[in-house]
């Protein structure tokens, strides 16, 4: 190990002065380091989604098709993610990040060389597998980085990839859309600056493992239930990132082929669009994971899953000029919710950060996939406008949170159930 690990301060990165060791402030440079690998990471692959028309028009797909690469993408990310977790749990990979963002940087580059549908498959699985990678890990650096402010934290990371996920559309609609498929390469730069920055968070991340036996040691303090209680609790959960992730593969992938079937607007336009809606995720999830912090997990869950209910019943129905404004407040208020359920199981299940990471992400990604995949068939059978009014009724899920228990108060408070 060398000299700049040993002396690193546990919130710092590498080369700067040493701290007591066992401090446990929020190491919030860290946390800035992870946030904007992750705004780098999210930006490269929302690329690939606001690619979708350029993509339909040049090789005449099908929105079947569309769907089909959100789901190689997506199933990639989703199988491999638990996985990943599972094994870093019992053998942390520090320097994983940096070879994570390597096979996103590979599928970056035969983006912008596809010949052929097949490639594009291929370019999405390489993406989906530096997701895969990525998520685990980095949820558990911002963790390990939280200071006991999990819900902060997890904000903080999560916001760097809401930030990426609304660059990417509005990079394409700038630079790629204009000058062709070729220009994706371009974005081989900001691959290649994540990868450095990820080699330093792994330098901390390596010079800091303490902090996770710390964590596993205070597991005691936290909630017990019994494991039908857990599974039950996991199932809700997987039920409300169902509805979530569904309601969010329409507007992700099918958003901009809305505006420009209902409302006739150019790709440009519609892509400004979706960029106002990812904007309006990005600022909901830096509110989320303070508030839930303060007041609770399950009402922030309560509130962003339930509560966008009314806006997305609405949506199908209104002109262009209240679509935008619409879509900005159901971002505003879903993206809340994913930050606040990942460290509610996190702390149901105590010592195993990254396979909760890798479940959850994995999970939210597959749902992603297989929602996008099964609407764009709709869509081809149907319109995509009927789409839009069968997954309005998706957050109504959010009356599920009633079965989730309360953990959370002043302190965790033990539940004494029988096994």
């Amino acid at each position: 190990m060398s000299t700049a690990l040993q002396t690193s301060a546990p919130g710092a990165l590498p080369g700067q002065p040493a701290a007591d060791p066992n401090a446990q402030s929020t190491a919030f440079k860290v946390l800035g380091a992870i946030s904007a690998a992750h705004l780098m990471n999210d930006m490269i692959q929302s690329i690939l989604l606001a690619l979708y028309p350029m993509f339909k028009d040049n090789f005449s797909l099908s929105f079947a098709q569309i769907g089909l690469l959100t789901l190689a993408y997506q199933i990639t990310a989703s199988l491999l993610q638990p996985c990943v977790g599972v094994f870093t749990d019992k053998r942390p990979m520090p320097y994983s990040l940096a070879v994570g963002m390597g096979f996103t940087l590979s599928g970056l580059l035969m983006l912008s060389m596809a010949p052929s549908f097949g490639y594009l498959v291929l370019a999405a699985c390489l993406v989906g597998t530096g997701s895969s990678v990525f998520h685990p890990e980095s949820s558990r650096v911002a963790r390990m980085a939280s200071g006991g402010r999990h819900g902060l934290a997890q904000s903080l990371f999560q916001v760097g990839g809401n930030l990426g996920s609304s660059l990417g559309p509005l990079l394409a609609a700038l630079i790629i859309i204009p000058h062709g498929q070729r220009s994706v390469a371009w974005f081989a730069l900001v691959a290649l600056a994540a990868i450095v920055l990820l080699s330093q968070v792994g330098r901390w991340y390596a010079a800091n493992r303490w902090r996770l036996k710390a964590k596993v040691r205070k597991a005691g303090n936290a909630v017990t239930l019994s494991r039908a209680r857990v599974g039950l609790t996991l199932a809700v959960l997987g039920m409300l990132v169902f509805s979530k992730y569904f309601y969010l593969a329409s507007l992700n992938s099918y958003f901009t082929f809305y505006l420009m079937d209902k409302f006739g607007l150019p790709i440009r336009s519609a892509q400004l669009f979706l960029f106002l809606f990812l904007a309006a995720v990005a600022v909901g999830t830096i509110v989320g994971g303070p508030i839930g912090d303060k007041v609770g997990r399950k009402l922030v869950i309560w509130v962003s899953i339930l509560g966008v209910a009314p806006f997305t019943l609405i949506l199908p129905h209104v002109n262009l000029l209240w679509t935008g404004i619409l879509v900005a407040i159901i971002g505003l208020i879903l993206a809340s919710a994913f930050s606040a359920i990942l460290v509610y199981a996190q702390e149901l299940i105590p010592g195993k950060v990254g396979m909760v990471a890798g479940l959850f992400f994995g999970f939210a990604f597959g749902m992603g996939g297989v929602g996008a995949a099964l609407l764009g068939e709709l869509a081809d059978r149907t319109s995509i406008e009927y789409v839009y009014q069968l997954c309005a009724y998706l957050p109504l899920l959010g009356l599920l949170t009633v079965f989730l228990p309360n953990i959370e108060g002043k302190g965790l408070r033990k539940a004494k159930t029988a096994r």
